[in-house]
């Protein structure tokens, strides 16, 4: 007579989910949202992963949208076993790294697509200022107010006249 053991009767663990996630900036980048949603399901359906897209619109700086933070939510409960971007900044300009550690001590699987050569130095130190003042300045400022489009002008300016030296 076969012996019958306790953890027959469990019902099997689900296979925990993959998360694809995209962001964008800004309205003015919806094309773009649009081009790594299909990118990521793509490539996750190429892998043969059942898989959920997540797109947030809005600062990479900003810690607060909807989308990330259903994310980590489901990192931290454990119910993410892949999480699948296209760009390493694409999840948060700063802050990816503790992002990234936190998968690693959840077991999260982290897929990042594009990994080619990082922009040199001052291109990247260029862009995250430009996206500092771009925040703050809206933040001060509302983000229709002539002043502060003086403001960003003045800066773009400054930076492209350094990015091109």
């Amino acid at each position: 007579m076969a012996r019958l053991r306790p953890e027959q009767f469990h019902a099997p663990e689900a296979a925990l989910r993959t998360i694809a996630y995209a962001r964008v900036s800004c309205h003015d980048q919806k094309d773009d949202l649009e081009r790594q949603r299909q990118v990521l399901e793509l490539y996750c359906a190429r892998q043969g992963w059942t898989f959920e897209v997540i797109a947030d619109l809005g600062s990479g700086m900003n810690d607060h949208k909807k989308g990330l933070k259903r994310l980590l939510d489901d990192v931290v409960e454990g119910r993410i076993g892949r999480l699948v971007i296209t760009h390493k900044d694409r999840l948060l300009r700063f802050g990816a790294e503790l992002v990234f550690a936190i998968c690693e001590a959840k077991g999260v699987e982290v897929v990042i697509l594009n990994q080619g050569e990082d922009p040199p130095f001052e291109e990247d130190l260029a862009k995250d200022v430009l996206e500092i003042i771009t925040v703050f300045s809206a933040r001060l400022y509302g983000s229709r107010s002539r002043k502060n489009q003086k403001l960003l002008d003045g800066v773009k300016k400054a930076v492209e006249e350094v990015g091109s030296c």
